[in-house]
């Protein structure tokens, strides 16, 4: 366990930054929520979890102005940009994660939230560490192959321990795409999936991503350590809906279509070996999203 220590967070208000560092601060942590806080309700909501909100946007702001911090959980990022302004995500995802990790060179240990996304679809198997990379999200996609380059590079070349952690399917108080369809199927709207059916997924509840984050800090190694980031269990996104839609009496209206995305089904093999395994069953987890107790 980390304790004691300086970490910095950015996307400390994001949905899979902001619950570690909301745990790292209660194991007795300096933490340091960096963000651009465009909802200033995010800056209370640090505060209240003994987080210090820190306003620096990646790839504009100048990384010197950061506090020297023992730790470094990276998971800021441009996401939902515009298809003609992709030249900003990569200043953002990869120059300004490049400026990131040379700023903190000397880090005890610095992860980079990188993604599924960044795979080509492998058809009906998991997707393994060493498979090659492709386009699912467009540039975003492109733009986090590019940033786990950057990484590898100045790991090796400056010898900062590194881990970098392919993220699948979270979910959780915060939010993540299976809530999403799950909300979609409540309020009565179809959910499309991609027709290699079934969906396969690897959903990680956010008190399973939330312990084997800090961990991904705690094993970062040069070269850096690359894994894959998702839950220990596969299940269909037709079979959590389904079970999801037996809890609140609803039946989903699944449609499938070749412009939907395909799943990000993950290997955690490698998960297992170097993190640890989940510890919240994918019904459990359903059932603390939509506010359900199993009967006794």
């Amino acid at each position: 366990m980390i304790t004691g220590a300086r970490v910095l967070v950015t996307g400390g208000a994001g949905r899979v930054a902001f619950p570690i560092a909301r745990e790292l601060a209660a194991q007795g942590n300096e933490v340091i929520g960096a963000a651009r806080f465009s909802n200033p309700s995010d800056r209370g909501k640090l505060e209240a979890a003994a987080i210090t909100p820190l306003v620096f946007e990646v790839g504009t702001d100048d990384e010197h102005s950061l506090p020297d911090v023992d730790y470094v959980f990276h998971a800021g990022a441009a996401l939902n940009v515009p298809a003609a302004e992709w030249e900003r995500q990569f200043e953002v995802n990869v120059q300004g994660t490049g400026r990131l990790l040379h700023r903190y060179k000397d880090a005890t240990g610095f992860v980079l939230c990188s993604t599924g996304s960044q795979y080509a679809y492998q058809g009906r198997r998991p997707l393994r560490e060493d498979d090659p990379p492709g386009v699912h999200l467009g540039p975003y996609s492109v733009s986090k192959t590019a940033a786990e380059q950057m990484v590898q590079f100045l790991s090796r070349h400056r010898g900062t321990p590194c881990t970098i952690i392919r993220i699948f399917s979270t979910y959780g108080r915060e939010g993540g795409a299976p809530v999403d369809r799950i909300q979609r199927m409540l309020a009565g709207k179809e959910v499309v999936l991609h027709p290699d059916a079934p969906n396969n997924y690897n959903p990680i509840y956010e008190d399973d991503y939330v312990a084997l984050g800090i961990r991904a800090l705690e094993v970062a190694d040069t070269p850096p350590v690359v894994t894959n980031f998702a839950g220990s269990e596969t299940v269909s996104a037709e079979d959590y809906l389904a079970y999801a839609g037996e809890l609140a009496g609803v039946t989903p209206n699944i449609t499938y279509s070749d412009d939907a995305w395909w799943p990000l089904w993950a290997d955690v093999t490698r998960m297992h070996e170097v993190l640890g395994e989940c510890r919240v069953p994918w019904q459990e987890g359903f059932r603390k999203v939509l506010g359900y107790q199993p009967q006794t």
